[in-house]
C-alpha cells in the first residue's frame, strides 16, 4: 500500500491499469493490460524465455491456465516477452510469474466483459486491424515481409489472429473501464484523503502554467482546391469507365497515411467516429459504385463501396490534400506579425486577439486558452509537456508574448502561431485550497484503484481458474490458485 500511495502522491497521469490500447499498433501480439495488482517476483524461468526469443523458438506450447472460457498458453506469455522486447520496454525484472498474471487479469476481465453483455463492434475492430497492417506494412516495407516475420501463411489467418486479440483487449478494456466509471469521491472524501497523508509525504507539483495561442493559418487559393477535384474526377472515370484499380490508384496517389498502403481500404459503422461527411458517402453507394469527389476537414476524396456487411460496410477512398501558396503563406505570416506587434503595444488584449483573429475554432471563443487534454483542467505541468511545447513556452513570463512560431495542422500544412502565459504558478507543496482539483484526482485514483482489487479478488473466487505446472509456483496477490 506504501507503494501505491507513493506512486500515487507524484503522479498526475491517467489510470496505470487501463489498457494500452494506444500503442497497440506497433505490435501484432500486445494481449495484456499492465496493473499494479499483480506481484512480480524474481524467478529463474525468465532466462528461459529469454534465450527462446533471442534464438527465434519458444518452449513447447502447453496450457498455462485457465480463466472463464479463455486459455492461456505458454507460448502466450513466451510472446508477450518478446513484444515487450521489441517495443524497447524494460524488461529488467520482468518474471514469467509476473507476464502470466497479466494475462490472466487480461483474460478476466474480458471473460466478465462477455458475461454482462459488454458489447465491441466488428467493425471497429476491423478498422483497427486495418489500422494495424497498415503501420506494419509501411514499417517493413511490404505485407509479405510482415506475414513472414510472423509466420503466417496467408493475410486471412493473420487478420483473424489480430482479431480475436482486439476483441479480447476491447473487452478487457471496456470491462475495466465500467469498473471504474462507476467509482466517484465526494469532498469529505478528497479531505480525508489528503489529511491522512503525513506532512513530510505530502507531494511537490512541479511548476504549471496556464497558456493561451493565435492561431493563423495560410488560405488555401479556391484555384488548389478546383485542381484537386479536377484530378480526383480525373481518377473516378478512369475507375468507371475504363476499369482502372481503385485500389493501385489509391496505393499511388492517395495522401491517407493510414490507408494508402492497403489501397484505401476502410472498414466502418454508422457508430464510428468517421467525419459525417464521409460516413454519408460511404452508406449513400451501393457495391461497386464510386462517389464523386467530395470535401471533409482532411482533404477531397473519392470513395468506393466494396462489400456491405448489414451495419458496416468495406470501403476504399483516395484522400488529395490541397497546398496553400507562397503567397497566402506570406499574407499569413503578415498577419499574425502585425496582430503580435498590436499585443506588444498593448493596442489589444491577447483575448481580443485571438477572438478577432485566431484561425483554431477549438480555442477562438475562450480567447485561446489551452486545455491540457491529459488533465482537463487549465493546467500545464512544465515538465509533462510535450517538448515542442516546453520549448515555446519555458523561458517566458507571465502576460509575455512568444514569438511567431511556425507549425502544421493535422494535414501538414503550415501554420504560425503565438502564445502567452496567462497564469504561472512556481513548483510547490501540495496545498488542499490551491490544489483541490489535482488532489480530489489522486483521492479519485486511489479509490479506483482499491474498487479494481475489490473486484479482480471477487471474481477470481467465482470463476472457474485452472493454473498448471511451474505456475502454481508463483507467488500473485491475487488468489489464481486457490489455495
Amino acid at each position: 500500500m506504501q507503494l501505491k500511495m507513493n506512486n500515487l502522491k507524484y503522479t498526475i497521469k491517467k489510470l496505470g491499469f487501463l489498457l494500452l490500447a494506444g500503442t497497440f499498433c506497433n505490435s501484432a501480439f500486445a494481449q495484456v493490460i499492465v496493473t499494479d495488482s499483480t506481484a512480480i517476483q524474481e524467478s529463474p524461468q525468465i532466462a528461459a524465455v529469454a534465450n527462446a526469443s533471442e534464438s527465434g523458438r519458444f518452449k513447447v506450447d502447453g496450457v498455462a491456465a485457465v480463466v472463464g472460457d479463455y486459455v492461456v498458453l505458454e507460448s502466450d506469455i513466451s510472446k508477450m516477452y518478446i513484444d515487450l522486447q521489441s517495443q524497447g520496454a524494460s524488461i529488467k525484472d520482468v518474471t514469467t510469474c509476473n507476464l502470466a498474471g497479466q494475462i490472466m487479469e487480461n483474460k478476466l476481465y474480458a471473460h466478465h466483459a462477455i458475461q454482462d453483455s459488454i458489447l465491441v463492434a466488428d467493425a471497429e475492430i476491423s478498422a483497427q486491424v486495418d489500422q494495424q497492417l497498415s503501420y506494419m506494412t509501411q514499417q517493413v516495407g511490404s505485407l509479405e515481409k510482415v506475414l513472414e516475420f510472423y509466420k503466417k501463411e496467408n493475410e486471412a489467418e493473420f487478420r483473424k489472429e489480430l482479431f480475436d486479440i482486439n476483441r479480447e483487449n476491447m473487452l478487457a478494456s471496456k470491462m475495466q473501464q465500467k469498473i471504474v466509471d462507476a467509482v466517484e469521491v465526494t469532498p469529505e472524501e478528497v479531505r480525508t484523503f489528503f489529511t491522512n497523508i503525513a506532512a513530510e509525504d505530502r507531494p511537490r507539483f512541479g511548476t504549471e502554467v496556464e497558456l493561451a495561442q493565435i492561431v493563423v493559418k495560410p488560405e488555401i487559393p479556391q484555384a488548389e482546391k478546383q485542381k484537386i477535384i479536377d484530378r480526383l474526377k480525373e481518377m473516378r472515370a478512369d475507375v468507371v469507365e475504363n476499369g482502372a484499380s481503385f485500389n493501385t490508384k489509391a496505393v499511388l496517389y492517395s495522401q491517407d497515411p493510414g490507408s494508402k498502403s492497403s489501397g484505401g481500404k476502410i472498414t466502418l459503422s454508422r457508430q464510428d467516429p468517421f467525419v459525417k461527411e464521409f460516413k454519408d458517402a460511404a452508406f449513400s453507394l451501393q457495391e461497386g459504385e464510386v462517389s464523386q469527389p467530395f470535401e471533409t476537414i482532411y482533404g477531397y476524396h473519392i470513395l468506393t463501396v466494396d462489400k456491405i456487411r448489414g451495419q458496416q460496410v468495406d470501403v476504399r477512398h483516395i484522400l488529395l490534400i490541397p497546398d496553400v501558396t507562397e503567397e497566402t503563406k506570406k499574407v499569413a505570416r503578415e498577419k499574425i506579425d502585425n496582430v503580435r506587434e498590436k499585443l506588444v503595444d498593448n493596442e489589444l488584449t491577447f483575448e481580443e486577439a485571438a477572438k478577432a483573429v485566431s484561425d483554431e475554432k477549438e480555442t477562438r471563443q475562450s480567447g485561446g486558452q489551452l486545455v491540457n487534454p491529459t488533465t482537463g483542467d487549465s493546467r500545464f505541468e512544465l515538465t509533462k509537456i510535450d517538448p515542442e511545447l516546453y520549448g515555446q513556452v519555458s523561458n517566458l513570463e507571465e502576460g509575455q508574448i512568444s514569438n511567431v512560431l511556425t507549425g502544421q495542422d493535422d494535414t501538414g500544412r503550415p501554420i504560425y502561431k503565438i502564445l502567452t502565459v496567462t497564469k504561472k504558478y512556481e513548483e510547490h507543496e501540495a496545498d488542499y485550497a490551491r490544489d483541490y482539483n489535482k488532489i480530489k484526482e489522486l483521492a479519485l485514483r486511489d479509490k479506483q484503484l482499491k474498487a479494481i482489487e475489490e473486484w479482480q479478488n471477487e471474481k477470481i473466487e467465482s470463476t472457474y481458474v485452472k493454473v498448471n505446472g511451474e505456475y502454481r509456483d508463483c507467488a500473485f496477490s491475487g488468489n489464481w490458485v486457490k489455495k
